[in-house]
């Protein structure tokens, strides 16, 4: 019994002198929620869910991990949450870039500075989507078809949301080519693959995991990709096509690029020790198969970031945001 004594009082002595230490043990001790800011079926909502299964699956927490959609307002029902939980480490956020573009759109009161930067767990592209049935082969014959059409007959662009990524896109290609689009919001990146499939819109900027399934199944054509390099991912997804397969933009002549975040972050107010766990959590994520299947299928770009590396990437995102944004006219008046 001495020594058990003196063992803890040594271990209290090691605490006290070094805090660091004491905390360095901290993990969940109730069940962990990922706050999706858009709506189910999307690109964030697939990557929470893929993430809360890995989770499950390889017992990566004792704690179970529970995903929750808060789409209100452009995310900003998601964004508001996040902060009003401070001190909160059993709260995580898993945010798009419309935590740049919604606080500029509609002058909420968020900034990413009201959350606590955790792990960038990848980049998402964005594909000019056609239905496979439309005449359109390449972007220049998109570009031409919207460019011939009259005014009141306008060539149907679908998104998500309004004066949100997808919208910041279309107009970067009216900007960049003279076309004119009507855009048309939907409630998430799944539904704008469905309204394309049913003809009901002519073309999309969706992500690839929310349009490949249709891509695979021939319902819908991939015209162009909207980074600097052709995709990396080989593999065939049809018969004839993979993601490297399809062009950039830019090699079709037309100059815009835009890639989207998605991250990790913790309400205000997270200690160090908290940080730490999520990011060995989620680094732990990122080495399984499943996380591998999840990035080639839906051809994500890999890079990933975490502590004042990407504090420094969040502030110069929502600097080139601000002006994409101040070009399209889409600042709130706050902004």
């Amino acid at each position: 019994m001495k020594a058990v004594t003196r063992a803890l009082a040594a271990m209290t002595l090691a605490a006290l002198a070094n805090p660091a230490w004491a905390q360095a043990t901290w993990e969940p001790t109730r069940p962990v929620t990922i706050v999706v800011p858009a709506g189910t079926g999307g690109g964030a909502d697939q990557m929470a869910r893929v993430i809360q299964g890995i989770v499950t699956k390889h017992s990566l927490m004792k704690q179970p991990m529970v995903v929750v959609n808060k789409a209100g307002g452009a995310g900003a029902e998601g964004f508001m949450d996040v902060k009003a939980s401070r001190a909160n480490p059993h709260t995580l956020l898993i945010s798009l870039s419309n935590m740049f573009t919604t606080p500029l759109a509609t002058g909420i009161p968020f900034s990413w500075k009201d959350v606590t930067p955790v792990k960038m767990m990848a980049l998402d592209e964005f594909v000019l989507w056609v239905n496979a049935e439309s005449p359109y082969q390449t972007p220049a014959d998109l570009v031409a078809a919207a460019k011939a059409a009259p005014a009141t007959g306008r060539l149907k662009m679908g998104g998500t949301g309004s004066k949100q990524e997808d919208q910041i896109i279309t107009a970067a290609l009216t900007q960049a080519t003279g076309a004119d689009f009507t855009y048309v919001p939907f409630r998430g990146g799944g539904e704008v693959a469905v309204q394309l499939v049913g003809k009901h819109i002519d073309a999309t900027v969706n992500n690839p995991i929310e349009a490949v399934s249709h891509w695979k199944s021939g319902a819908l054509r991939p015209l162009c990709v909207f980074d600097t390099k052709r995709l990396p991912y080989t593999e065939k997804v049809t018969a004839t096509q993979g993601w490297s397969d399809i062009p950039t933009c830019q090699e079709s002549g037309i100059d815009v690029e835009y890639l989207m975040l998605r991250g990790i972050f913790m309400g205000p107010g997270a200690t160090p020790a908290q940080i730490g766990f999520y990011t060995d959590l989620l680094d732990k994520v990122r080495g399984t198969p499943e996380w591998k299947d999840l990035v080639a299928s839906g051809a994500f770009n890999q890079t990933t970031l975490k502590g004042d590396e990407f504090k420094a990437w969040v502030a110069r995102e929502e600097e080139r945001h601000r002006a994409l944004m101040q070009k399209a006219g889409f600042l709130a008046a706050t902004n």
